[in-house]
């Protein structure tokens, strides 16, 4: 084995073969251009290529590939969502994240954990009680747990009755699970640039031309380009691209923080969060907690990070597991999460004939990343808009049909 490394590391040309095309210029001409190259846009360009023979397609990225929300999220799966619309649509992401490694045979490196939300008050249990039972009801595993349960699964957690919101039960999600985030974009991409999408970095979207309600072109750093249709998958950035077509959006942009600590021996295998104390925690492979919460009470496009929220993270945490006092905080970092009023996505079709939109994930955008690549996919190839993802039309806004979502965040906002 060393050898091997020894012979490959020395080798004059480039002995393994490239993951994504090299760099190129850009053609005059695409059938779709796809503006964002996180998970959902190369998973959409990945299923364009392998399930509907469209492969004259262009994934432009401003900065490299999985520089946005998907390198800067915290990696949680979940489905324990509160509407119906909600439920089913995250109930096949899961089903389709269990074998996502097989489906383009790169390992994403998931975990099934389960996720554990406590409850700290009357009206959380009733809440939980509520969504436990539309979970059962459409398939989700689901069910609320008492004290009792909750000591047993987390030993380490704090259970005292003494302390500041004492626990009081949980809704315990066995579906819940972790990802390596980055290795879901490299996966799509990889899968999708052999399949002949084109993949370019560092290709600033500067304005979008619109004419008699269709795209016709785009304007890039690196020049202009023509397209059949254009699929928008930027997250944080959503309201602004959309701008460039002349479309409004019900969307605020708000950074959204998280923080890992130095590597622990494993001892914390769910995931647990608190939406009272607006934090949530789980412990990776590699050892380190990962610590995150609610968005910044302010909109802001922005990836900074802040003392404030810091020290926020860190006694929310301390309630819960008060031993990770002594723990060294490796590196705090930000992302910009696109809140749309009902805390659901927008997905499908817009004003602009031939413009189709992915957008308005807020803090859910990961754990919905194989269902959107497939399903927005199928929507550019058939035009047809697949049933799941209909309720999520951006229509909805004005025809008071909202899908409100708020109450099943894992740490509120």
């Amino acid at each position: 084995m060393p050898f091997g490394l020894l012979k490959y590391g020395l080798n004059s040309e480039y002995p393994g073969t490239h993951h994504f095309n090299p760099a190129t210029e850009l053609k005059k001409h695409y059938d779709v251009v796809i503006i964002g190259a996180g998970g959902h846009g190369t998973g959409i360009a990945y299923h364009l290529a392998k399930y509907h023979g469209i492969t004259n397609v262009a994934v432009l990225e401003k900065n490299y590939l999985g520089s946005g929300n998907t390198a800067r999220n915290t990696a949680v799966i979940r489905s324990n969502y509160l509407t119906e619309e909600g439920v089913t649509f995250y109930r096949e992401s899961v089903k389709l994240w269990q074998d996502l490694s097989n489906e383009f045979n790169y390992n994403v490196m998931m975990e099934s954990r389960g996720q554990l939300t406590l409850a700290h008050s009357d009206a959380a249990i009733r809440s939980f009680r509520w969504r436990a039972e539309v979970n059962q009801h459409m398939g989700v595993r689901s069910e609320l747990i008492d004290r009792q349960q909750i000591a047993e699964m987390i030993p380490n957690l704090n259970m005292s009755e003494d302390s500041r919101f004492p626990i009081i039960g949980g809704l315990w999600h066995a579906d819940g699970a972790t990802a390596r985030h980055d290795a879901v974009a490299w996966g799509y991409a990889k899968g999708a640039c052999e399949r002949g999408v084109e993949l370019h970095q560092l290709t600033e979207v500067q304005d979008i031309e619109v004419t008699s309600g269709r795209v016709t072109a785009l304007k890039t750093n690196r020049g202009r380009i023509q397209c059949g249709c254009v699929v928008q998958a930027v997250a944080g950035a959503s309201s602004v691209v959309a701008k460039m077509a002349g479309i409004p959006l019900p969307i605020h942009s708000y950074p959204l923080q998280a923080m890992v600590t130095q590597p622990y021996k494993p001892l914390l295998t769910p995931h647990v969060s608190s939406p009272h104390l607006h934090v949530y925690t789980h412990q990776t492979s590699r050892g380190e907690f990962v610590i995150g919460g609610g968005s910044d009470p302010y909109p802001l496009y922005n990836t900074r990070a802040t003392l404030d929220q810091r020290e926020t993270l860190t006694a929310a945490a301390l309630e819960l597991f008060p031993f990770l006092a002594q723990a060294r905080m490796l590196r705090q970092w930000a992302g910009t999460t696109d809140m749309t009023p009902d805390y659901s996505p927008i997905m499908g079709l817009s004003p602009v004939e031939n413009y189709y939109l992915d957008a308005g994930w807020g803090t859910w955008g990961f754990k919905a990343t194989p269902i959107c690549g497939k399903t927005m996919a199928e929507l550019v190839a058939t035009k047809k808009v697949p049933d799941i993802i209909k309720p999520f039309e951006l229509e909805r806004f004005y025809k008071y049909q909202q899908i409100n979502e708020a109450g099943a965040t894992a740490a509120s906002h």
